[in-house]
């Protein structure tokens, strides 16, 4: 299916711009309505105001870099479609994934006259509270990604 494909590498480009700290690239990912729920809670609407937040990231960070792993892609509809994966971060310089911040990410894509578009994306951390061994089980999946720690 050529939308299951054109999702996946809308994903893919996501998580290219964040790791290549591009916020332009990541915000012209989203529809003119686009939402962004980020790990810690904090949320933004519209790619002018993703634009924003993460240039100022950007310009005071230098973040993780993202390793994921797709779980599902599937309709919604006719022009929509979900997208769940898990992901992990390297720290820089590092080659190792920080289990502290493992994430379950969704994105549901919408299919506009300009492509398919990212109409929300939500990162909730993998915490799996008292459950230390799935941590663990995710940890050693995202960092076969990565190669040997």
């Amino acid at each position: 299916m050529a939308a299951d494909l054109e999702v996946r590498d809308l994903y893919s480009k996501l998580l290219n711009a964040w790791n290549t700290k591009d916020a332009a690239a990541y915000s012209e990912l989203f529809s003119d309505d686009g939402t962004i729920v980020g790990f810690d809670g904090t949320s933004m609407q519209t790619p002018g105001a993703i634009l924003e937040h993460l240039s100022s990231i950007f310009a005071d960070h230098d973040p993780a870099a993202y390793v994921c792993r797709i779980v599902e892609v599937r309709a919604l509809g006719a022009t929509a479609m979900l997208l769940r994966a898990h992901a992990g971060m390297v720290p820089p310089g590092g080659s190792d994934i920080a289990a502290d911040r493992n994430a379950v990410q969704v994105l549901i894509a919408v299919d506009t006259p300009n492509g398919w578009r990212i109409a929300h994306f939500h990162n909730t951390p993998a915490t799996f509270d008292g459950r230390p061994e799935e941590v663990e089980e995710l940890t050693n999946e995202l960092q076969a990604l990565v190669g040997p720690a």
